[in-house]
């Protein structure tokens, strides 16, 4: 048995609890939101051996909803690296335990950012894709780092062309 450690891969198992519901008797999103922000926060500074902070958050979505007593697994992966930047894609099952059933509840993708001490951005490890699915996710990665590039400019491009008054500031 290896025991090598993925250090761009994370799993993270959860049971939900009553605390956890919304008034429908459903998991809270904002409950499985700070959930995903905590693992890609482990998955990126286990990667990058530093602390990481949040820099955006992509195309969440609540596929299924989770139900108190299920168990949801986090499965977290870092799929593209910049000089301090990482994207971690994050893909939750839930696990109905009566019914034995598992099913794909939610995905997104966060770019976490590698601090010093001072809070100052630092390297972090190239990362070097090995299996298919890795490059999959490698590639994929920078087509939407490409999209956030050209949505940035695009509403910079917008904001020079029709400034916001003083009181909407």
């Amino acid at each position: 048995m290896s025991t090598e450690l993925k250090t761009h891969q994370l799993s993270m198992t959860v049971l939900m609890s009553p605390e956890m519901a919304n008034f429908s008797g459903k998991v809270h999103g904002g409950a499985i939101l700070r959930l995903l922000d905590q693992v890609a926060y482990a998955c990126a500074s286990r990667y990058a051996g530093s602390y990481v902070v949040t820099l955006s958050v992509d195309q969440v979505m609540f596929r299924q909803p989770i139900a108190v007593g299920e168990l949801v697994t986090f499965l977290a992966s870092v799929n593209h690296t910049g000089t301090s930047s990482m994207e971690i894609g994050i893909k939750v099952v839930a696990e109905d335990i009566l019914k034995r059933s598992v099913r794909h509840a939610n995905s997104c993708f966060f770019t976490m950012v590698a601090v010093d001490e001072e809070g100052r951005p630092t390297a972090v490890p190239p990362l070097q894709p090995v299996t298919s699915d890795e490059k999959r996710r490698q590639a994929a990665a920078l087509i939407r780092r490409q999209l956030r590039q050209e949505m940035e400019q695009r509403h910079l491009e917008l904001l020079a062309s029709n400034p916001p008054s003083p009181e909407e500031e």
